[in-house]
């Protein structure tokens, strides 16, 4: 049972993955260097993350028992260092079109993933016979992969200079909305008292509500010039 809920475990976290590397068509593309490109910038901007982090937001504020939302929202703000790194990777890989985005959006997710879930997933899956916890952290992997191809749209987009200036603003509220996502989604949390797969299911609503957008202005874009 143990070895059947690892396996269960294992194949709703990576096959997504597998998945959108295949049927993206990146093979076809040779891309699988450019998703390692992204995936090595990815584990530089979190050491650099971790050095600031460190530096300025020592372990106190985490250890608070009520939320603080001024410090929670300080230290996210940390994490425009993943939008330079996802911006200098997209402005140094070459291509153009969804390969490009995919490619960096994929890798980005990817070393997310192993770096940060799959040897918790191990220890832990492997361990229970059966947990929900570990469905709800693959699940939720599966979200964030959907919320760094269109976190790697957005950007995308807002580096064009031939975008409709009526989209910037909206490109600009979404990257906003996907940077700070953690801090008002976890308020919401506090103040509803909402339970872990209530949690899952508007964290799920909300990303695709900021996929659907990307994905619009984006074919939008992609129509116009020929891409």
């Amino acid at each position: 049972m143990t070895l059947y809920h690892l396996g269960n475990c294992m194949a709703l976290l990576y096959i997504p993955y597998y998945l959108t590397y295949k049927f993206a068509g990146l093979s076809e593309y040779g891309a699988f260097y450019k998703v390692m490109q992204s995936a090595g910038m990815y584990m530089f901007t979190q050491l650099c993350k971790m050095l600031v982090l460190a530096t300025f937001f020592p372990d106190s504020l985490a250890s608070q028992d009520q939320f603080n939302f001024i410090a929670e929202f300080l230290r996210t703000s940390i994490d425009v260092i993943d939008l330079l790194g996802i911006a200098l990777m997209l402005s140094k890989i070459p291509g153009k079109g969804h390969s490009k985005l995919i490619s960096v959006g994929l890798g980005w997710a990817t070393a997310e993933l192993v770096l940060s879930r799959a040897l918790t997933l191990w220890v832990g899956a492997r361990g229970a016979e059966f947990s929900w916890i570990y469905i709800q952290k693959c699940l939720e992997s599966n979200i964030l992969l959907v919320q760094h191809l269109a976190t790697t749209t957005l950007l995308w987009l807002y580096s064009r200079h031939d975008l409709n200036r009526k989209y910037v603003p909206i490109v600009i509220f979404l990257l906003a909305t996907t940077i700070y996502k953690p801090v008002w989604l976890e308020l919401v949390f506090h103040a509803l008292l909402l339970g872990p797969w209530v949690q899952l299911a508007v964290k799920a609503l909300v990303t695709c509500i900021v996929g659907v957008f990307s994905l619009n202005i984006y074919a939008g874009l992609a129509q116009q010039i020929g891409i």
